[in-house]
């Protein structure tokens, strides 16, 4: 469909003519070593069909017997977003038919799920929109599907299955339609994958599978003295954080265009499943989404329900690392750190946290560790795609060079050579700047090379004299070609105090 532009109004002063209301169903794959109901492997990348069993294909007879490290990771993630969870959750049968769901129906939760009613609060150091927590509505468990195989590029229309995946374990976090822009909605998954990676559930890695995402969409819409709401469409096949924002923005504006088209609100039409075609930037009609009865769920008879304790609730609270929000706040505090800054470091994952936090502890600066940790620590590891774990050049030594910048022994642009140096060949501070030859100008040198440049360089006393004391950068290119090793801010100094006393 080929989009209308709306009114003037909405282009002259960038609001929007509606509200959007997004709301995100999230599939992530438990880091487990085997399937959710049986001892097949879940590792990634096996030829097509070689991690089956009878219990994962769906064969007669064949019982499932569930995985507790997957109960335990689900578990760990729900209190982690602070979802609610009940003493007692069972299993259901949620019955449909695709040709890579072999028993016909799928193993999962439907009225007594595994938690409910959570938050997690997402924000913007960039300002892009308000700090604000969005609800989650329910984590359950359930296992995987298989995989269709679409051979599409040879022209022969062939479908293969791949049944490696079925049965996986997933945890689906449901959150509440409290996302009103694109930006909410990439920040929402942002924040969640973060918090994910940080508990160690899963890889999330979207590329295999391992995070996938479905957006409910639809608007709110001021019509004169009536507020209307669009029919809810779910948006799916979205391989990115960044395809979820584009998609999210798109279906917004097609349904508008519809709306004005035919003035259809909710209630008039079934909701709808649209698939986002990523080459054409636009979402594609699939299929009417059905309803719970169309799933016929019913208890699942071969496995029994989950029972917990508050005792074992609290077990499982206490072994929760510190999460990614109260770590932001937590560098804000205690090095100074302006939230944009403690944000970048957060998202570096824990190796990256605690990297940082030696690196400004040992050098006594929060700010300057985290300029030198953005700037030349990410820069290094980028280049040499290593971890943090894996990077050659310890904080501790870091902060050698950093304490030497703080003492004026270097200044910030030899640094920065030194850093190179320190990390090529394993170095101290002090034996990479003895290999680049740097050395500290003693007090009287540096004077006496300042009073030459003042005497061969009048005009600049002069215009020093008159007001205009930025003349004086005028020297420090020629005290760095005499003297490679001098510091430009006490050349600057000194040379000030020089003219002063003349």
């Amino acid at each position: 469909m080929k989009l209308k532009m709306t009114d003037s109004t909405e282009q002259k002063n960038g609001s929007l003519p509606y509200e959007m209301i997004i709301g995100l169903e999230v599939h992530v794959q438990l880091k487990t070593e085997t399937k959710l109901f049986c001892r097949c492997s879940t590792k990634f990348g096996a030829e097509p069909n070689t991690q089956t069993c009878p219990v994962c294909i769906g064969m007669p007879g064949a019982l499932p017997v569930m995985n507790r490290r997957a109960y335990d990771l689900a578990i760990k993630t729900a209190l982690a977003l602070d979802i609610g969870i009940p003493h007692f959750t069972k299993w259901d049968r949620k019955n449909y038919y695709y040709p890579d769901l072999p028993r016909g129906y799928q193993i999962s939760q439907f009225d007594l799920p595994l938690s409910e009613g959570g938050k997690l609060e997402i924000s913007d150091p960039k300002g892009g929109f308000k700090t604000k927590n969005v609800g989650i509505t329910r984590a359950h468990l359930e296992d995987d599907a298989g995989k269709s195989l679409h051979d599409e590029a040879s022209g022969k229309a062939d479908t293969r299955i791949d049944l490696n995946r079925t049965g996986t374990p997933l945890l689906e976090i449901v959150s509440e339609p409290d996302m009103s822009s694109p930006q909410e909605a990439k920040g929402y998954l942002t924040e969640l994958k973060l918090l994910l990676t940080y508990l160690e559930v899963s890889d999330c890695n979207m590329q295999e599978g391992s995070l996938r995402v479905d957006a409910n969409v639809n608007l709110k819409i001021q019509n004169g003295n009536e507020t209307v709401y669009t029919p809810i469409v779910e948006v799916k096949n979205m391989n990115s954080f960044r395809a979820v924002e584009r998609a999210v923005a798109y279906e917004a504006k097609r349904q508008y265009t519809v709306w004005q088209e035919t003035g259809l609100v909710k209630g008039q039409l079934p909701k709808q499943t649209r698939g986002w075609d990523d080459s054409a930037q636009i979402t594609r009609a699939q299929r009417e989404k059905e309803d719970a009865s169309d799933y016929r769920y019913f208890p699942e008879p071969d496995l029994c329900p989950a029972v917990i304790t508050e005792e074992e609730i609290a077990s499982y609270r206490a072994t929760l690392p510190e999460l990614p929000g109260a770590i932001r706040k937590r560098l804000q505090g205690d090095f100074d750190l302006n939230p944009y800054d403690a944000d970048v470091i957060v998202n570096q994952g824990q190796g990256g946290v605690d990297y940082y936090e030696e690196l400004a502890k040992e050098c006594g600066d929060g700010k300057q560790a985290s300029n030198w940790f953005q700037q030349d620590v990410l820069r290094k590891l980028n280049e040499s795609e290593t971890t943090f774990a894996e990077f050659s050049l310890q904080p501790s030594r870091l902060a050698g060079l950093l304490l030497a910048v703080q003492k004026k022994e270097v200044d910030t642009t030899r640094a920065k050579d030194v850093f190179g140096v320190m990390y090529e060949k394993n170095l101290t501070a002090q034996e990479g700047m003895k290999e680049l030859g740097i050395e500290q100008v003693d007090t009287s040198a540096l004077s006496d090379l300042c009073k030459m440049l003042l005497e061969k360089n009048p005009q600049v006393v002069e215009d020093v004299k008159s007001g205009k004391k930025q003349a004086v950068g005028a020297l420090i290119g020629q005290a760095k070609k005499a003297n490679p090793n001098v510091n430009p801010g006490e050349v600057r100094k000194v040379c000030l105090d020089l003219i002063e006393q003349g």
